[in-house]
């Protein structure tokens, strides 16, 4: 046993050094803490985290998109470019009967001015219950084919034709398969899907003609195309 004279210095030195232990602990625990996270509280297990700037963009475009006011206006630009095509189809299948210088060239001409026709007759009632004005005339960029293919004659006129309608009918047929897939109107929807496959039948039609003709891809002799 120690004499008395060492006890009370050791014991004092035992009591600083806990001490000193359990503040650099305690410092360590505070240091491994996340910033800004209450001790106090923890995440409930299997709760999910809050959505990310990205997951939230993505969740207000697929909201954008069922917008019934954006679905509307979205209709309304479809059924104004395809009356407006078909009235320029009407037109220039009208040119293509009168000065083709091929009987598959004016048979065609003639199919479009009855097909077309009757294809913007069935979407007349769906412009009036979407509220729209119905066009009167072609759009500026075919009123001015029309006006360059009067100009021509013969197989001139036959390969810029030609060219003219496979490049109109590949486009029609793709936004006609996009708004058959985006509209929310019942009865544009039908329209859309019938005049698709009309369309459908058309560029085959064509296809075939270009073909017999030597207009490869719907590339003639002169610059028709729209």
């Amino acid at each position: 046993m120690y004499p008395p004279s060492y006890s009370k210095p050791l014991c004092r030195n035992f009591t600083v050094f806990s001490g000193i232990a359990m503040l650099a602990g305690t410092m360590a625990m505070a240091q491994m803490r996340p910033s800004g996270s209450d001790p106090g509280q923890s995440n409930p297990a299997g709760q999910s985290n809050p959505a990310t700037p990205g997951q939230n963009s993505s969740m207000n475009t697929t909201q954008t998109q069922q917008d019934p006011t954006v679905a509307n206006m979205q209709d309304k630009a479809f059924v104004q470019n395809a009356m407006e095509g078909g009235m320029a189809e009407v037109q220039l299948g009208q040119l293509a009967a009168q000065k083709g210088s091929s009987d598959d060239v004016k048979q065609f001409g003639q199919k479009m001015v009855d097909d077309h026709t009757k294809l913007n007759d069935q979407m007349k009632p769906i412009a009036q219950q979407l509220g729209m004005k119905l066009p009167q005339q072609p759009s500026k960029k075919d009123r001015a084919l029309v006006t360059r293919l009067q100009g021509m004659s013969g197989t001139q006129f036959d390969d810029a034709y030609i060219e003219a309608m496979v490049k109109d009918h590949k486009k029609d047929l793709d936004d006609f398969k996009t708004e058959a897939q985006q509209t929310q109107n019942p009865q544009l929807q039908q329209a859309v899907q019938q005049g698709g496959q009309l369309i459908a039948q058309h560029l085959q039609i064509i296809e075939q003609i270009a073909q017999s003709h030597n207009v490869a891809n719907g590339k003639g002799k002169s610059s028709g195309g729209r």
